[in-house]
């Protein structure tokens, strides 16, 4: 039988000696962001990614190893265990199979088999099985267990019992339950009839059937959610005939004199037992499929809209649209510092445009405004026409980008708003976020519960302690992947750093306010509950620009300072050069020195010599620098602009299983189906595209009733 980490290095097709060394660092409590960027000796350059989904299997398994125990000794201790038994659970590759071997020694509820059982009709129902020609008549065989004293009246009551006990018996029979799933699977088809026919939300689904194997996971989350609000009625088919062929081949001998007996046995538990039994299975499964595949979905979109590029060093203005109550203004610098706050009213029912205009002029010019932020909420169209005009108006220097506003109101009413703003109303707390999210998105969203941020489908219906371990994950490793300021991370960016608590987090602000800033990495060690073992985890992810030790400013973990002092020696640099960017040739030196001679005499893996490389040469590097910037406009356009064949540029803002949403700055998303985004087959949209990616459209068709946008990305000409 194969071992565990066997078994993880064939699915994930790594060495075993990597799969066995990640497998050991996760148990000495090793972060996964640190296992994937400081310990790559270890494990051959696994990513982050790769290490998360074997952490995730390595504990189904552990789990399934448990249950195995579980099992066998439930089973020994009825005195049934045997030695093909035995095989049969070490050789079981899932929970459900576990669940199907132990199913006929599970202690069960009173049932109409286990009362037959009651009454001494065991041995009839062997009787009827095992019966061969000639033999009396199934009455004849069933009259030495009439008893009216144990309710058995009649020979009928008799063979009923023992009917009862066989289909019973054919339920929880482990081999044939799952050559029946698999006929389930197969042959399976899902069928929908709507329940309210004025409902338009359901509508496709009013006479909706596909095959179990073909069915699509936003199909089946949509169906569920339906079902759930009463609005669609769900059933399963599966060929039946087939079903009752594999039941009588089971249990009904050629020469068995009690065919149709048994026959209609047979039926009675494909019916009442093994079908309902088996559809609540497939359900499930499909269900478990369809979640995974959406946690899938939204942790795919939530990365690059994390790993957006940053609008650095630009004052911005956040602009949180509204009606009545009026368009909150929040204006902030380069550094995300609040310079001013306001309210104007340009929409309806106020429509105070020249005087919001004003507004707008004199903050334009006192702070040098260069880029507005705007909210996609309630009024985002009209406020975003505003804008465009007023940006007309001025000759143009001002650009502007449709912000989403997924999770603002959540981060603006949350206590982490209210201590950051404690004097600021919770709309202003919004404007801010709003005009932050454009500047440094993932210093802004890491605040905001990522189930949130809305880049993903049916994210209520997932389980959602699943949902928040897998989103976490992606935070956490788009902050580790960027680095943290020291000295001016917020506590909520700083509890997404590896082995950080919230706790410990707020200990690092609070010996920051008290001591001033860091001068070091090394001075961590003096914040309280941060001991030697979350410094290890952390420092390398940390930066303090302010330090004197150049490396303190780069990714290079504390732990191979050494061997970067050593490198810097042996291609004949100095701390200097480095801090002076004079070290452009060191890639050139390392490859001339041999980077395996180079890492011995440095003392370091290959691995982690060319980290070092690359980290000297670009001190403080922000990865996402090296991304596409964001898209700025200066102008708007109307729906009814829009007209089949026209191209268009646009942003990607969400990625689902069948599609992607591009903003093409008519307030309305379009949608590129994933038959268009294309020429080469692909199985999912984020094959292709991923949130925030700048890609060229052609439009195919307008529904102005419907706000509906069909575009193509494969039919656009570069």
């Amino acid at each position: 039988m194969e071992t565990m980490i066997q078994i993880l290095a064939r699915e994930l097709d790594q060495k075993e000696t990597y799969v066995e060394n990640v497998v050991k660092l996760l148990d000495e409590g090793n972060t996964v962001p640190f296992i994937a960027r400081y310990r790559k000796e270890m494990h051959g350059t696994m990513d982050d990614q790769t290490i998360r989904v074997l952490a995730d299997r390595l504990a189904y398994l552990r789990s399934l190893d448990e249950r195995r125990t579980e099992v066998r000794e439930a089973i020994a201790a009825q005195d049934k265990l045997t030695d093909a038994l035995s095989r049969a659970i070490d050789e079981a590759q899932t929970l459900a199979a576990l669940d199907d071997i132990y199913r006929p020694y599970r202690p069960k509820r009173r049932t109409r088999a286990s009362m037959a059982r009651e009454k001494g009709l065991a041995p009839l129902a062997d009787a009827l099985c095992e019966a061969r020609t000639p033999t009396p008549s199934a009455e004849a065989l069933a009259q030495p267990y009439i008893d009216p004293a144990k309710g058995v009246e009649s020979a009928a009551d008799a063979l009923a019992g023992a009917c009862d006990i066989i289909a019973e018996t054919l339920s929880d029979d482990a081999a044939l339950r799952g050559k029946l799933r698999a006929l389930l699977n197969r042959t399976g088809v899902l069928r929908t009839v709507g329940t309210d026919a004025e409902d338009t939300v359901y509508q496709m689904y009013h006479d909706f059937s596909e095959p179990l194997r073909r069915l699509q996971s936003h199909r089946v989350l949509a169906v569920n959610r339906g079902e759930k609000e009463g609005k669609l009625k769900v059933s399963l088919e599966c060929d039946e005939n087939e079903a009752l062929v594999t039941l009588n081949r089971a249990v009904l001998h050629p020469k068995n004199p009690f065919g149709a007996l048994l026959r209609d046995t047979c039926a009675d538990a494909w019916s009442r037992l093994l079908f309902p039994s088996l559809e609540r299975e497939a359900r499930a499964e499909l269900t478990d499929l369809a979640n995974e595949q959406s946690i899938k979905t939204f942790a795919l979109n939530l990365r690059p809209l994390l790993m957006q590029p940053p609008v650095k060093n630009r004052v911005t203005l956040g602009f949180d649209p509204a009606y009545r109550t009026g368009c909150k203004l929040a204006v902030v610098d380069g550094t995300g510092k609040v310079l001013e706050t306001g309210v104007i009213y340009p929409t309806p029912p106020h429509k105070k445009i020249d005087e919001a205009k004003k507004t707008l002029t004199r903050m334009c010019e006192q702070h040098h405004i260069t880029c507005i932020a705007i909210g996609n909420g309630t009024a985002s169209k009209e406020s975003e026409i505003f804008v465009a005009d007023f940006i007309r108006e001025r000759g143009g220097g001002i650009e502007y980008m449709m912000v989403s506003e997924a999770g603002a109101s959540v981060y603006s009413a949350s206590k982490l708003g209210a201590e950051e703003f404690p004097t600021f109303d919770v709309s202003l707390r919004s404007a801010v976020s709003i005009a932050r999210r454009l500047q440094d998105p993932l210093a802004e969203l890491v605040k905001i519960d990522p189930k949130a941020i809305g880049v993903g489908q049916y994210q209520h219906d997932m389980p959602q302690a699943r949902l928040s371990d897998a989103l976490d994950g992606v935070v956490e490793d788009c902050v580790n992947a960027v680095g943290v300021d020291l000295n001016t991370a917020s506590p909520a960016l700083l509890s997404r750093v590896a082995g950080i608590s919230a706790t410990v987090s707020k200990n690092i602000t609070a010996f920051r306010e008290d001591n001033g800033r860091f001068a070091s990495r090394k001075q961590l060690l003096k914040v309280k509950g941060l001991g030697p073992k979350a410094f290890e985890q952390c420092a390398g992810f940390l930066r303090v620009p302010d330090s004197d030790n150049l490396l303190d400013h780069t990714g290079v973990h504390p732990e191979s300072h050494p061997a970067a002092q050593t490198l810097l020696t042996l291609c004949g640099y100095s701390t200097e050069d480095a801090a002076g960017g004079q070290i452009s040739e060191l890639g050139a030196r390392v490859k001339q020195l041999g980077a395996e001679n180079a890492a011995a005499r440095c003392g370091v893996g290959v691995p982690t010599l060319l980290d070092i490389v690359s980290e000297l040469q670009k001190p403080g590097r922000d990865p996402r620098d090296e991304l596409p910037p964001p898209m700025l406009r200066s102008d708007v356009m109307d729906l009814n602009d829009l007209k089949p064949g026209m191209q268009l540029q646009g942003t990607v803002r969400n990625v689902t299983d069948f599609g992607a949403f591009v903003d093409i700055g008519v307030h309305q998303d379009g949608l590129v189906h994933v038959s268009q985004i294309c020429t080469r087959f692909i199985k999912h949209p984020s094959e292709a595209v991923k949130v925030g990616d700048v890609v060229n459209t052609v439009v195919l068709s307008v529904d102005s009733k419907s706000h509906r946008i069909s575009l193509s990305i494969k039919q656009a000409k570069v």
